[in-house]
C-alpha cells in the first residue's frame, strides 16, 4: 500500500454500528461490562478509546511499525520513554535539539539520577566517545531543530545496537511522508503530532511507535499508569489531519525549496540551513534517508545582529510570528529567545543556535506571497 493511500485507510475502519466512513467521536470515560473483567477490549479511556486505538494504528502504519502510542503533548511522549530508564542510566543526545526537549533531561530527569551528554552527531563516529557500560539511550533528532543538521541514522543505529542501547528518534520535521526511521534501523519514533501531522494548529498531542513487542508492553504501562493520554476529540482531529499529510507536505516541501533558494541568493543573507541545498552539511545523507527535504528551515542575515533579525520578525504580513511549525500557514520565530530559550546560550552556540537566527516554517499559501513576504520584509 502506498503512503497516500495509508495516510487515509491504514489502521482505521468504518464505524461497526453504523458504518461511518469516519472514525468517531468515543467521548466516554468508561464502558458498560457483562460481568466484572467481561468487556469488549475497552473499559476506562484511560486505558484504551476507539478513536484513539485507530490513531495510534494509523500512526504506527505510517512509520511501517507495529506499535503505536498516543500522548497528551509530544512533552508527555518524551516524558514516557525516559521513564523506561533508571537512576545512573547514561542517554547520548544530539546537542542541536528543540529546546523543551534539553529542558526535560537537564531540569527534570538528572534530578533522578540519569546523565545525558550532549553530542554533535553529524559524524556519527563521535557518537562512539561518549558510549559507556551506563549507555541506555541515544536520542536523535534528524533534521534537527532550529539548525536542520542531518544525522545518519542507520549508521548511529550500527553504534546504538553494538553498546546495547536504544535507539530514540524525533521524527517531527519530517514526518512519515518524508522519513521512516523505523526502515533505517531506529527501535523506537517519537512525534509531536501537534505539528506536521495534525498539520492546522488545532491541536497539542505526542506519539511514540516502535516494534519490539516487550518494548510496546512497557510503553502501554506507563501510558496507563501515568496518564498522559489525548482525549476523543484531539484524536478525531489528528486522524482527519493525517487524511491530507500526503498532500500537505509534498506542498511544504515545494514551498520551501523555492523559499530556500530565494534566501541563499539574497544579498542580506549570510546562511541559509535547509538539507535540499547542495552544500549543506551531510546533503548526500539527507538525500539517502529522506525522500524530500520539507518545508522547515532557518537563516541568519549578515551580521548575524539580534538587532537586524528582530526588525525583520517584525516586517512580515504573510508568515506570523509564533511558536510552533508545521501547520497549513506559515510560521516564523526566533529560537534564541523562543523554542530554544531553555537552553543556556553558551550552549545554544556551540550548536550554531546565535541570536540574530531566524526559523521559518514554510506553510502550502501561494509561494509567491510567500516570497514576496520575505523580499519586503528583508529591505
Amino acid at each position: 500500500m502506498k503512503f497516500g493511500t495509508k495516510a487515509i485507510h491504514a489502521g482505521v475502519f468504518p464505524d461497526p454500528s453504523t458504518g461511518a466512513i469516519m472514525t468517531p467521536i468515543y467521548q466516554t470515560s468508561t464502558y458498560v461490562q457483562a460481568a466484572p473483567g467481561e468487556h469488549k477490549g475497552y473499559e476506562y479511556s484511560r486505558t484504551q478509546n476507539p478513536t484513539r486505538h485507530q490513531l495510534q494504528n494509523n500512526i504506527a502504519a505510517l512509520e511501517n511499525a507495529r506499535h503505536g502510542f498516543c500522548f497528551s503533548s509530544g512533552m508527555g511522549a518524551i516524558d514516557t520513554l525516559v521513564k523506561l530508564l533508571s537512576p545512573g542510566d547514561e542517554v547520548i543526545a544530539t546537542n542541536d535539539l528543540y529546546g523543551g526537549t534539553y529542558r526535560i533531561f537537564t531540569k527534570v530527569f538528572e534530578k533522578y539520577g540519569i546523565r545525558f551528554h550532549f553530542a554533535g552527531m553529524e559524524d556519527a563516529s563521535a557518537v562512539q566517545s561518549f558510549v559507556n557500560e551506563r549507555t541506555r539511550m541515544i536520542w536523535v533528532e534528524t533534521p534537527t531543530n532550529p539548525t536542520l543538521k542531518i544525522n545518519d541514522i542507520a549508521a548511529i543505529s550500527a553504534i546504538a545496537k553494538q553498546c546495547g542501547a536504544l535507539l530514540a528518534v524525533d521524527n517531527t520535521f519530517a514526518s512519515p511522508y518524508l522519513q521512516t526511521p523505523m526502515d533505517l534501523g531506529a527501535d523506537v519514533v517519537m512525534h509531536s503530532l501537534t505539528k506536521y501531522m495534525a498539520g492546522h494548529s488545532d491541536v497539542v498531542m505526542g506519539a511514540l511507535v516502535c516494534n519490539d513487542d516487550k518494548l510496546a508492553e512497557d510503553i502501554a504501562f506507563l501510558q496507563n499508569s501515568c496518564g498522559a493520554v489525548p482525549g476523543p476529540q484531539d484524536c478525531f482531529l489528528v486522524l482527519r489531519g493525517i487524511k491530507t499529510l500526503h498532500l500537505r507536505m509534498q506542498r511544504h516541501s515545494e514551498n520551501g525549496a523555492a523559499v530556500a533558494r530565494f534566501l541563499n541568493e539574497h544579498p542580506a543573507v549570510s546562511k541559509v540551513y535547509w538539507p535540499g541545498l547542495p552544500d549543506h552539511p551531510n546533503h548526500d545523507v539527507a538525500r539517502r534517508q529522506m525522500r524530500d527535504f520539507g518545508g522547515m528551515l532557518s537563516f541568519s542575515l549578515k551580521g548575524d545582529r539580534i538587532e537586524d533579525a528582530m526588525r525583520v520578525l517584525s516586517a512580515t504580513k504573510v508568515f506570523s510570528l509564533a511558536e510552533s511549525l508545521g501547520g497549513v500557514e506559515s510560521l516564523l520565530g526566533h529560537p534564541a529567545s523562543m523554542t530554544h530559550a531553555a537552553i543556556p546560550r553558551e550552549e545554544r552556540l556551540k550548536s550554531g543556535v546565535t541570536d540574530g537566527l531566524i526559523r521559518l516554517s514554510v506553510g502550502v499559501e501561494d509561494v509567491e506571497d510567500l516570497i514576496g513576504d520575505l523580499e519586503q520584509a528583508l529591505i
